[in-house]
């Protein structure tokens, strides 16, 4: 339903535009009419109105409240919750579109905040999705013919199409507005299963996108992880992508034992990107199901966990290259490939760069897929699982080096104190441990990096004048222990599953278990800081120019078992959003913590910061009003307590 809304819900701070930023105002409207800025999703603004000279001024400007919430009522199933808001904006014609943490589609004024139109899909009353997050969703995208505009959600199964101008569905497309994203998928599905949290992507008259299904759903015939494209007007699907082959098609082979007929996931969760003038478009792969147990799947798993490039008006594969073999470590691709030109002297190389849970950058050609580098094929552990056959080698790239820590030992426990550093090693030795792509075990593995990074699903920002890529990435090591099934069936596609049996990595420091009243204290990190960096690495080159931590945790700064201890300025922070890098040499990030920070694009200082009170767990974007004045904005909060926060200069 559409509800107009007024400006109750903006809290407008400094919405006035003085004359000084008139005058600047000759400057033209610059938008952001993707989720990454542009089609190949660069993450990169031409704008430097705000720029390291004067971003010291860098002021709040508005604020608008998702109004989302905290436990809206579901028609069947547990209650949804809205998640973290991850959402980042579109900005067209001076008008921002983007979705809240419970899908609800909403236009804002781009100069202040205020609330043009909201619709609300009512994703809630399905109940809790299988993700585990609770609902989120990370954009929404845009198409027009010049006349009108439409703006496109993945709802849970659905995609929506809205009139731009008033947020109402578009009758002629699909079912009064509508198409049911698992009506022509090759086997029936629960579509509770059945999810999206990032946006589609748009390539001419086609809406293109994938699906997300929860890690821990894992049955036979769980839903597929096909890529799907329709047409714009019309809501008719024009082609589909499988995943996982059938017989007859291209990797088929890889899935030994007839495994292609029942196993689902090796969806695309993550944001596309698309070659516009090629028509290519890129897409980052997901696990097979299930994530961390292959018994039931032998082989290598194509295209599981590959880069796949498509021809977008058919969906037709190109070419692939496979990152992970036979994937037992959750190492989903989690972000939106950049699509980026390199040069080199005279010399130009059109590039596709995927950045990885893994810590690495894998970076090809972006038409043939041949590596920019060397990537070998490294020899790595066994797996000790009864009925697993660990895949024997992983790729690896010569270049860039990786950015994020990588394995897990003695060496790489905290070590702040003596006590602690005990304490660290005696946790490690409940576990196994080992380097990159040391599996899961019945003992529980360490496995560094963990689920969500290396890179997440902010992925990396790229400046095509310097060259550098901007990846953000997390340290915070995984616990992977497998458990049989008590009754093993043919409904399962997996004999074990994970289990963490109350097993934590946390370290608990004795003599440090509560604080002064009683109350637990919160365990420290297995691992050494820091736990949040942002590197720079020199894409001509494939060296790294700097890397700087990027956040704090404050539950390690202010731990008693630390107390008096002298601690790096900057601990660095986990979590998955990605940066934004301008034209005004300026690296903008939260990392996913409490602060927004605007760093300097040649060496990774600190320029300027701003307490947002609560996470910023979302990727800024930026853009320029036709008042000229250039903003940047943060979606920040979870659950009931979500807004939208905007900066620019006094």
């Amino acid at each position: 339903m559409t509800v107009p809304r007024c400006v109750r819900d903006a809290v407008l701070l400094a919405v006035t535009v003085p004359a000084a930023a008139t005058a600047q105002g000759a400057g033209r409207l610059v938008e952001w009419p993707t989720y990454g800025g542009d089609a190949g999703g660069m993450k990169y603004s031409t704008l430097a109105d705000i720029h390291r000279g004067n971003v010291s001024a860098l002021a709040p400007a508005w604020r608008w409240n998702t109004g989302d919430a905290a436990s809206p009522p579901a028609d069947s199933g547990r209650p949804a919750r809205p998640g973290n808001f991850q959402a980042t904006p579109l900005m067209i014609n001076d008008t921002l579109y983007l979705p809240t943490p419970l899908n609800v589609v909403v236009a804002l004024d781009a100069s202040n905040g205020r609330e043009l139109w909201r619709f609300d899909p009512g994703a809630y009353r399905a109940g809790q999705p299988s993700n585990g997050t609770g609902l989120v969703h990370r954009g929404v995208a845009a198409w027009s013919d010049g006349h009108s505009r439409r703006i496109f959600i993945n709802s849970r199964w659905r995609l929506i199409a809205l009139d731009a101008a008033t947020g109402k569905p578009i009758p002629s497309f699909g079912s009064n507005g509508e198409v049911d994203l698992t009506a022509q998928l090759d086997r029936a599905v629960n579509r509770r299963h059945y999810t999206n949290t990032s946006p589609p992507v748009v390539w001419g008259d086609l809406v293109i996108l994938g699906n997300g299904v929860g890690d821990r759903l894992a049955y036979k015939g769980d839903p597929p992880g096909d890529v799907q494209a329709f047409d714009v007007r019309t809501g008719r699907r024009v082609w589909a992508f499988r995943t996982v082959p059938v017989a007859g098609e291209a990797g088929n082979e890889t899935w030994e034992q007839d495994s292609w007929r029942f196993t689902g996931h090796t969806n695309v969760w993550a944001p596309f990107t698309v070659d516009s003038a090629r028509g290519l478009v890129y897409l980052p792969v997901g696990t097979p199901s299930n994530d961390w147990y292959g018994g039931r799947r032998p082989g290598a798993n194509l295209f599981g966990e590959a880069i796949v490039a498509l021809d977008a008006r058919t969906g037709t594969r190109v070419w692939h290259y496979q990152l992970v073999h036979h994937g037992l470590w959750d190492y989903d691709l989690p972000a939106p490939p950049n699509v980026v030109t390199i040069r080199a002297g005279a010399r130009r190389t059109d590039a596709v760069v995927v950045p990885t849970k893994q810590g690495w950058i894998f970076a090809f050609d972006r038409v043939t897929g041949k590596p920019l580098w060397p990537i070998e094929e490294r020899a790595v552990p066994p797996s000790d699982v009864p009925g697993e056959r660990a895949w024997p080698t992983q790729p690896a790239p010569s270049k860039p080096k990786a950015f994020a820590q990588q394995g897990f030992g003695a060496d790489d426990v905290i070590a702040f104190t003596p006590a602690v550093k005990a304490a660290a090693l005696a946790q490690l030795q409940l576990f196994v441990s080992g380097p990159l792509y040391t599996p899961p075990s019945l003992k529980g593995t360490i496995t560094n990096p963990g689920a969500i990074g290396g890179a997440g699903w902010g992925g990396a920002a790229f400046d095509p004048e310097t060259n550098l890529l901007y990846v953000k990435a997390t340290n915070s090591p995984a616990l992977w222990k497998l458990a049989r099934r008590a009754t093993p069936s043919d409904t399962n596609d997996n004999d074990y599953f994970t289990d963490l049996g109350g097993s934590s990595l946390g370290v608990v420091v004795p003599g440090f278990e509560k604080d002064a009243a009683g109350k637990p204290v919160p365990p420290l990190p297995i691992n050494k800081p820091p736990y949040g960096t942002l590197t720079a690495i020199d894409l001509a080159t494939g060296e790294t120019r700097w890397q700087v931590p990027l956040g704090d945790t404050p539950s390690v700064r202010t731990h008693p078992a630390l107390a008096g201890v002298t601690l790096p300025p900057a601990l660095g922070v986990a979590g998955s959003p990605g940066p934004l890098a301008t034209r005004g040499g300026l690296v903008f990030a939260s990392g996913g913590g409490n602060t927004l920070y605007a760093f300097d694009a040649r060496d990774g200082r600190v320029r300027w910061s701003h307490d947002l009170g609560t996470m910023g767990y979302a990727n800024p974007m930026t853009y320029r009003t036709r008042a000229g004045r250039q903003f940047v904005v943060i979606a920040t909060g979870a659950g009931a307590n979500t807004s939208l926060r905007a900066f620019a200069l006094p």
